[in-house]
C-alpha cells in the first residue's frame, strides 16, 4: 500500500497537475507522505521500502570574479543511466532544478543563471514531451553582488528519473561564504597569479659555468608543487624548468629548496606530494660556449589553494648572462609562439593504441601496383624474352643463369630504391609531405600529367623517355658481369617509364596523401620493385611455368586502355583536391560522382568492343575475362549512382568531395553529418561555456583518410552520440590555404616555416604540441586548451577502438573536473 500511495504521488506530482501545485502544494504533498508514512507499521515499510537510491549528488562553491561579483557554483554528479531535469521546464513538465535562498536580501544577482555539462533537450517518453535533461554531470551557476563575509544558506530542490522511475530526493542544504574583501579602487581586474618568479645568475669559478636560480614567491593560502611527483592516476603537475639556448649544457639535476611541505593532498585522492608555500628556491647549474649569448627557456607548473588549481600559462625567459636582465620580448620580429601546453599526467590508464597500418599497408600497395605494371605491353613480353637470355646463354651452367636471373631481379629493385634517394637524404620539415599532397598548384600539375597519361594508353601518342637515356644504358649492359647485369635492369625500367610511370605517380602520391611519411615512400617504391623482379627470378628457377603465361597480343593493349580509364578518373581526383582546397567550388561531390559514372559505363562500352581507340583491332570475341571485367566495372558505376542523391559510399570515402561539399542538386548537402567549429578558440570558449572537453580533428580538405572516418566511423550511432552530445568538435583544416592577417603570421619554433596561412597554424600546432604530422590526428583536450585527455590518435578505422578511444577521454575528464571543479572558465589559452 506504501509503495502505490507513493508511486501516486510521484504521478501527481511529476504529472500535467504539477504546475498548479508548485512550489508550496508540493511541499505539502511531500509532508503528506511522510505523514502517512510514519504510521505504517515499521516492519511493513521495512519489508516493502527498497534502499534509498541517491543517483544525484551535489557539491556547492563561492568563488570571486575578476569584476569584483561572486560565482556561485552548484555542481551535480549523476549516476549512470538517470538524468537530472533543467531549470526552464515546460508547463506540466517533470519539476525543474531550482535553487532557493532563505534570504534572498543578502545577495543581489548580476547575470542570468547558466546550466552546463552535458545536456541535451530530447523527447522524454515519461513525459511526452522536449525537455533539456543532463547526464552523468551538470553545473549550475550565477553571478551574485554580496558583502564579502557573508553566508548564504539555503537548499536545492531537484527530480531525477531513469527509464523506468523517478525520484524526489531531499533537498541539497548548502551554506556558502562570500569570499574575500572588497576589491580596492582599481584592483581585481587582472588575471589571478598567485605564483611570481624572480630569475638570477650568479658566476661560478669554473670557466664558463654559472648558477641560475629561481624563485617563486607563492601567495598566502596557495601551494607550488615540486618537480618530482609520484605516479598516479589523478595528480598534480610537477613544476619543470627548461633551460637551453645556443652553446648551453644543464650541468646535473634542478636542485630545489625552500619552505616545503611533504604530506597527504586532499585534492589529489590524498596523495603523498612535496609542495610549497610561501617561497621556492630552484637552482640549476650551466656551463655555455659564449656568455654574450642570452639563456632560453620556461618555467612551467600548477598551483592549487584549498579548493581549486590552475594551469598557468609557462614563464618564458632569455636571461643576459652579463647583465642579468631578461631580455625576453613577446613582441617584436617574428613570433614563435606554442598555441598549447599539454599536460599528460592525466592520460596514464586507458591509452588507445591502435596498430597503425605503417609500412606494409604501403608496401602492399607497391606491390600491387607492380603487379599490374607485369601485364602492361612495356613490360610483359620482356619476360620470356629476358629469362631465355639467362638460362640458354652458352657457356654457363643452369645454376648460374638462375644466379643471374635472380641478380636481374634485386637489381630491378634496387633502381626503384634508388628512386627515393631524395626523399631520405634531405631532412625535410615534417608537414612537407602534407604541403607537396596537397598543394593547389601540385594537384593541378598531377591533373595535368594524369590526363597525359590517360591519353597516352588510348594510343593517341607514345610516352617514353629521351631515346639516349635508353641508348647509354643499353650500351652500358653489355659490359658484362654483374655490372651489365645491373645496367640490364636500369634499361627495363627506362624503356618500360611509358607503363610504369603512370602507375609510380599514383602511388608515389596516395602514399604522400595517407602516410605523409619519408618512409613510408622506399616502402611503396621496394613493393613495386619488388613485383616487377620476382618474376623474373622465379622463371628463372622453374623455366617450365613460363608455359603458362598468356601468349602477348592485342589483350595487352585492352589492358592498357583499362589503366587509361582508371587514370582519367584519377586525374580528377588531383583536380578535386585542388578545389577542395582552394574552395573554387568548380568539381563537387555531384560532378564528381557524375563523371566517375561515365567513366565507369565508357570502361564497359570498351570492354564490350561498342567503342574502339588508334590501337586496337576489331573484337573477333568477348572472353570470360572480358565480360567479367566489363560486369566489374558496370556493377561500380552502379554503385555510384544512389551516391548522387546523398547515398555515403562507404567503399569509396576518401575519394569524392565530402558531402556537405555539394552543388545540391539531387539532395541537400546541409542535412545530415556531424559538424564542428573550423577555429581552436571558438571551440575552447564553448567547451568552457557548455562544461564539456574538447576533441581536436586534424584534418585536411584533400585528406582521404579523414573522409574514410567521417564517412565510416564517425556516422556510427556510439560515435556520432559521443561526439554530438559529449564532446565539442573541433575540426582543423591543416591543407587551408586562406592567408593569415599579417600580424598573425610568424615563424614555427619546431619546423623554422614560417606560418602564413590558416592551415600552417593549424599544422605547427599538431606537430609542435601533439607530435602528429600526418591526419587525421585527434586530440582531446579539456576546456583549458592545456590538458591532454588522452594519448592522440591517428586513423582508426575499428569503431570499437575509436569509442573506447573517446571514453577513455571523458573519463579522464571527469577525473580532471573532480579536482579542478568548475575553474575552466578561468582558464584561458595563450
Amino acid at each position: 500500500m506504501t509503495a502505490l500511495f507513493s508511486q501516486g504521488l510521484i504521478h501527481v506530482l511529476s504529472g500535467p497537475v504539477a504546475s498548479r501545485i508548485r512550489p508550496a502544494g508540493r511541499t505539502a504533498a511531500m509532508a503528506l507522505m511522510a505523514l502517512f508514512t510514519a504510521f505504517v507499521p515499521t516492519h511493513a515499510l521495512q519489508a516493502q521500502a527498497p534502499d534509498i537510491l541517491e543517483p544525484v549528488s551535489w557539491k556547492a562553491s563561492a568563488d570571486a570574479n575578476e569584476d569584483g561579483t561572486t560565482e556561485l557554483v552548484f555542481t551535480a554528479s549523476i549516476e549512470e543511466g538517470w538524468k537530472l531535469y533543467g531549470m526552464d521546464i515546460p508547463e506540466g513538465g517533470p519539476i525543474p532544478t531550482t535553487v532557493n535562498f532563505d534570504d534572498s536580501t543578502k545577495l543581489e544577482f548580476a547575470g542570468a543563471w547558466k546550466a552546463l555539462g552535458r545536456k541535451k533537450t530530447t523527447m522524454d517518453p515519461l513525459f511526452g514531451m522536449e525537455i533539456e535533461t543532463f547526464q552523468k554531470r551538470a553545473i549550475f551557476r550565477v553571478p551574485v553582488n554580496a558583502a564579502p563575509g557573508t553566508v548564504l544558506k539555503g537548499y536545492v530542490e531537484f527530480m531525477s528519473c531513469d527509464d523506468a522511475q523517478c525520484i524526489f530526493p531531499d533537498p541539497f542544504e548548502f551554506a556558502l561564504t562570500i569570499p574575500g574583501a572588497a576589491p580596492a579602487e582599481g584592483e581585481g581586474q587582472g588575471m589571478l597569479e598567485p605564483v611570481q618568479w624572480q630569475i638570477e645568475r650568479e658566476k661560478l669559478d669554473a670557466d664558463g659555468e654559472y648558477l641560475l636560480r629561481f624563485t617563486a614567491t607563492i601567495e598566502e593560502g596557495w601551494k607550488l608543487y615540486s618537480q618530482r611527483i609520484p605516479e598516479a592516476d589523478v595528480r598534480p603537475n610537477p613544476t619543470v624548468i627548461t633551460v637551453g639556448g645556443d652553446g648551453v649544457e644543464p650541468i646535473g639535476a634542478c636542485l630545489e629548496s625552500g619552505n616545503a611541505h611533504e604530506m597527504p593532498e586532499p585534492l589529489f585522492n590524498n596523495l603523498m606530494i612535496k609542495y610549497f608555500d610561501g617561497q621556492a628556491v630552484f637552482e640549476q647549474r650551466i656551463r655555455v660556449e659564449d656568455p654574450r649569448q642570452p639563456v632560453k627557456g620556461e618555467i612551467s607548473y600548477m598551483t592549487c589553494d584549498a579548493s581549486k588549481c590552475m594551469f598557468p600559462d609557462p614563464v618564458p625567459f632569455a636571461l643576459n648572462l652579463e647583465t642579468g636582465a631578461n631580455v625576453y620580448k613577446e613582441d617584436g620580429g617574428p613570433v614563435k609562439r606554442a598555441w598549447a601546453v599539454p599536460v599528460w599526467e592525466f592520460a596514464q590508464e586507458c591509452v588507445i593504441r591502435t596498430e597503425a597500418s605503417g609500412w606494409w599497408a604501403v608496401f602492399v600497395r607497391g606491390l600491387l601496383g607492380g603487379l599490374i605494371a607485369l601485364f602492361t605491353p612495356c613490360v610483359f613480353p620482356m619476360i620470356p624474352m629476358t629469362v631465355s637470355f639467362f638460362t640458354k646463354k652458352s657457356g654457363q651452367s643452369r645454376a648460374k643463369g638462375v644466379f643471374d636471373a635472380s641478380f636481374y631481379g634485386l637489381s630491378i629493385l634496387a633502381v626503384y630504391l634508388v628512386c627515393t634517394i631524395p626523399f631520405v637524404v634531405y631532412k625535410l620539415p615534417p608537414d612537407t609531405l602534407n604541403v607537396i599532397a596537397t598543394h593547389p598548384v601540385i594537384n593541378i600539375a598531377f591533373f595535368a600529367i594524369f590526363l597525359f597519361f590517360a591519353f597516352s594508353f588510348f594510343g593517341y601518342y607514345e610516352l617514353t623517355l629521351p631515346s639516349s637515356w635508353g641508348t647509354k644504358t643499353d650500351s652500358a649492359s653489355q659490359a658484362g658481369g654483374l655490372l651489365g647485369i645491373f645496367f640490364m635492369a636500369v634499361t627495363l625500367a627506362v624503356v618500360s617509364f611509358s607503363c610504369t610511370g603512370p602507375l609510380l605517380g599514383v602511388l608515389l602520391v596516395q602514399t604522400l596523401s595517407a602516410e605523409a611519411s619519408q618512409s613510408a615512400i622506399v616502402a611503396g617504391f621496394a613493393g613495386f620493385g619488388v613485383a616487377l623482379g620476382l618474376p623474373f627470378a622465379l622463371f628463372a628457377a622453374f623455366p617450365r611455368a613460363m608455359n603458362a603465361l598468356p601468349q602477348s597480343g592485342g589483350w595487352l593493349n585492352s589492358v592498357k586502355v583499362v589503366l587509361g580509364f582508371a587514370e582519367l578518373a584519377l586525374a580528377l581526383k588531383f583536380l578535386s583536391n585542388a578545389d577542395l582546397v582552394s574552395h573554387w567550388g568548380i568539381l563537387k561531390r555531384d560532378l564528381f560522382l557524375l563523371l566517375w559514372i561515365v567513366i565507369s559505363f565508357a570502361t564497359v562500352a570498351y570492354l564490350m568492343g561498342w567503342i574502339r581507340f588508334p590501337h586496337d583491332s576489331p573484337l573477333q570475341k568477348r572472353g570470360p575475362v572480358r565480360l567479367g571485367f566489363a560486369a566489374l566495372f558496370f556493377a561500380f558505376g552502379a554503385y555510384l549512382v544512389p551516391g548522387l542523391f546523398g547515398k555515403n559510399l562507404q567503399l569509396i570515402s576518401g575519394f569524392p568531395p565530402p558531402m556537405f561539399y555539394s552543388y545540391g542538386w539531387f539532395y541537400d548537402s546541409h542535412e545530415g553529418g556531424i559538424h564542428g567549429v573550423r577555429d581552436l578558440e571558438e571551440g575552447l570558449a564553448l567547451a568552457r561555456e557548455t562544461g564539456k572537453p574538447v576533441m581536436i580533428d586534424f584534418t585536411g580538405w584533400a585528406c582521404v583518410n579523414c573522409r574514410k572516418m567521417e564517412e565510416g566511423v564517425w556516422v556510427k550511432e556510439e560515435v556520432a552520440s559521443r561526439l554530438t552530445e559529449d564532446y565539442v568538435l573541433v575540426s582543423l583544416y591543416v591543407d587551408d590555404t586562406e592567408p593569415l592577417p599579417e600580424e598573425e603570421r610568424y615563424t614555427s619554433a619546431s619546423s623554422g616555416r614560417n606560418v602564413k596561412t590558416v592551415g600552417n597554424k593549424w599544422s605547427d600546432l599538431q606537430y609542435s604540441n601533439f607530435k602528429g604530422a600526418s591526419q587525421p590526428w585527434y586530440v582531446l583536450l579539456a576546456p583549458d586548451g592545456k590538458t591532454v585527455l588522452n594519448e592522440p590518435l591517428g586513423y582508426t578505422p575499428d569503431v570499437e577502438d575509436y569509442v573506447d578511444f573517446l571514453d577513455c577521454g571523458l573519463a579522464n575528464f571527469d577525473s580532471l573536473e573532480a579536482v579542478n571543479g568548475s575553474e575552466w572558465a578561468a582558464l584561458t589559452l595563450r
